[in-house]
């Protein structure tokens, strides 16, 4: 069923641009070659020896087309940057894409090797392979190229690299200078990156930053970002006996764990799933602006409430987009005892909750831990950040554990600022069509600290089809994105900047 929506959803918006001249076919079918090379090149994260054979082939493709490139050490794994000749009369794009990709399970695959591209098409019983000689004159759009990594995030280097060779070809000159910063370790939380600014300010220095990772929005329209939500953790632990105890000896006597938890929980969200800990919402507001950006959105609720199979969503913003606005606090797991065929007749010993928030710019994270630690104060209880001893068990009435996590800050451009509104109008100007603005989206980007970082005004434009199942088995990229984002970097980099 969800496959099914997600056709209907998806549609074909971007089979419309197969009427390419040749020379954009030519350079399509060119992408689909190097790609191809790219992805045969494994790129697990968590490798460092598939890193630097990746950036072996970065190195040699950059420096084909003029590029001056360097690796840049880090206290993690390198960087890869590159950039073309400056001229300092002109304003300089700073390119942000990652190479390293999310491990992969073979045995999930509907391909032997995930490595290896391999070429298919829709049919009656879901895809059918192709042969790559299959492609012709009349290159078919819909037709997708499944691989770890086509999408996320090699899929959109690539385009890059044939947009350039296709503004040579035309003799274009360039606008502005460009600089490209690739990471090898953003499925890993990039954390080297934000201090890699400080060493390399010099190198890194632009007027604006441009990241290309991600889908398009589910319409398919072309789309820009201007900011994602960060996110932390909190651990509660709550505890009863010391040891696990026979319910027929101690229920209605040792306190239970996991009914005190659930209370503690109840007290956070009221039942429409707005935050009810003082302060939570504090320092955030939508103007008439920002609300007008949100609605023209073309998300669908009932769409999305048949995708999720719920019947009514929290009433945290009035609709989808206004809803990731605010910070969120989400209960992602619990474990107490023991259930289904183990379960047992006993009062649990303690119980845990882990819970994810996801931040918005306005809201510090912890500020918010250190709120929802108030909260629990306010409740009477005695909050630890170590797993308490039997003394302390025994010495305070009411007494949880809460265990902080790291902080990853949200980022969010202004929508107001020229160079957002230059985006948005050639884009307009080369596909026709209203372009989706996203001033927040859900999730989190690991460069946030990065793009905080440089302090240079930030965009998110994705280039890759919604449906690509990035970091999942039968990851793919539609070959009309590969139209599409060779087209958006080309009008990108050909439009001068007023």
């Amino acid at each position: 069923m969800k496959k099914i929506f997600l056709a209907l959803l998806i549609g074909s918006s971007f089979t419309t641009l197969a009427q390419t001249d040749a020379e954009i076919k030519t350079q399509i079918r060119h992408s689909i070659d190097e790609l191809r090379d790219f992805v045969a090149i494994p790129n697990d994260a968590l490798v460092p020896a598939d890193i630097n054979r990746n950036i072996t082939w970065l190195t040699e493709k950059f420096s084909d087309r003029g590029f001056n490139t360097a690796i840049l050490p880090t206290e993690g794994l390198p960087l890869f940057f590159a950039a073309l000749p400056m001229q300092a009369a002109k304003p300089t794009l700073l390119f942000y894409m990652h190479f390293d990709g999310q491990p992969v399970a073979p045995e999930l695959w509907d391909q032997e090797n995930p490595y290896e591209v391999v070429l298919k098409k829709v049919s009656a019983t879901g895809y059918e392979t192709m042969s790559f000689e299959d492609i012709n004159e009349d290159i078919p759009m819909d037709w997708r190229l499944f691989g770890r990594s086509t999408s996320d995030d090699k899929g959109p280097i690539v385009m890059l690299l044939n947009s350039l060779d296709l503004l040579e070809k035309k003799g274009v000159e360039l606008p502005c200078n460009i600089k490209v910063i690739l990471d090898g370790e953003e499925e890993k939380s990039s954390k080297p990156l934000a201090r890699a600014v400080q060493t390399y300010k010099d190198l890194l220095e632009a007027d604006y930053l441009i990241i290309n990772d991600g889908p398009v929005h589910a319409s398919s329209k072309p789309t820009v970002v201007y900011g994602c939500r960060g996110i932390t953790t909190v651990n509660i632990t709550t505890y009863g006996p010391d040891q696990p105890q026979h319910s027929g000896h101690y229920g209605n006597y040792a306190p239970n764990p996991a009914s005190e938890l659930a209370l503690l929980l109840n007290s956070l969200k009221a039942p429409n799933g707005k935050v009810l800990v003082a302060g939570y919402y504090q320092g955030i507001s939508l103007s008439e602006a920002d609300m007008a950006v949100l609605k023209a959105v073309p998300d669908q609720a009932e769409q999305i409430n048949a995708l999720l199979g719920v019947h009514t969503p929290d009433a945290v913003g009035g609709f989808y987009q206004e809803a990731l606005q605010y910070p969120s606090l989400n209960v992602r797991g619990m474990a107490s005892g023991w259930v289904g065929a183990q379960a047992r007749t006993i009062v649990p010993s303690e119980a845990t909750a882990a819970i994810d928030l996801r931040l918005v710019p306005e809201t510090d994270g912890q500020r918010l831990q250190d709120l929802i630690q108030t909260h629990f104060e306010n409740m009477g209880y005695k909050v630890m950040s170590k797993t308490p001893s039997k003394a302390d068990k025994m010495r305070y009435p009411k007494l949880l554990k809460m265990e902080r996590g790291s902080v990853t800050p949200a980022f969010r451009t202004p929508l107001s600022l020229p160079f957002g509104t230059h985006i948005k109008s050639v884009l307009e100007d080369r596909f026709k069509q209203e372009v989706v603005q996203i001033r927040t989206m859900g999730g989190t980007v690991p460069i946030a600290p990065f793009v905080n970082a440089l302090k240079i005004p930030a965009y998110i434009v994705p280039m890759v089809n919604p449906d690509n199942n990035q970091h999942s088995p039968n990851e793919n990229l539609k070959i009309g994105q590969i139209d599409y984002g060779i087209r958006t970097f080309y009008a990108l980099l050909s439009t001068p900047l007023n």
